[in-house]
């Protein structure tokens, strides 16, 4: 299957810190922007930080596996092991999880590692990798 990239438009309150979280952090280079949006590339998606200078974040969320998941979230599913370089380099940053980097689903045939952590504007992002990338849709 090939994959298209998709696009995602979110706002942000400040630009400046979207810069540094999006780019510094993540590493996601810059593509086009304006002096009220940004476009980032997230591993190959489109992701674009608008400015909303009254963003207020949502702070509603879900149970999942014995965790409250923050409810929206984004996130891109990356390979095992660039999963582990991410999670390596983001708690060698600091970054303050909503829910740390762990194994959830262990022994069952959707499972992932995954980790939840928040823009400076409170935007959830969830980052994932499957045991097994054939299992994503699995649901046996």
């Amino acid at each position: 299957m090939t994959m298209r990239p998709f696009h995602l438009a979110f706002p942000v309150h400040d630009l400046d810190a979207a810069r540094e979280f999006y780019g510094a952090l993540l590493g996601c280079s810059e593509g086009r922007s304006a002096e009220s949006w940004i476009d980032f590339d997230l591993y190959g998606h489109q992701i674009v930080a608008h400015l909303d200078a009254a963003r207020q974040p949502a702070e509603s969320s879900n149970p999942v596996d014995g965790h409250d998941v923050p409810v929206p979230h984004f996130g891109v599913v990356l390979g095992w092991d660039e999963w582990h370089a991410l999670a390596g380099r983001l708690e060698a940053a600091g970054t303050r999880f909503g829910i740390a980097p762990h194994v959830r689903f262990v022994g069952q045939p959707g499972e992932q590692a995954t980790m939840f952590f928040r823009d400076p504007s409170g935007n959830a992002l969830e980052f994932k990798a499957f045991r097994d990338p054939a299992k994503l849709f699995a649901t046996s």
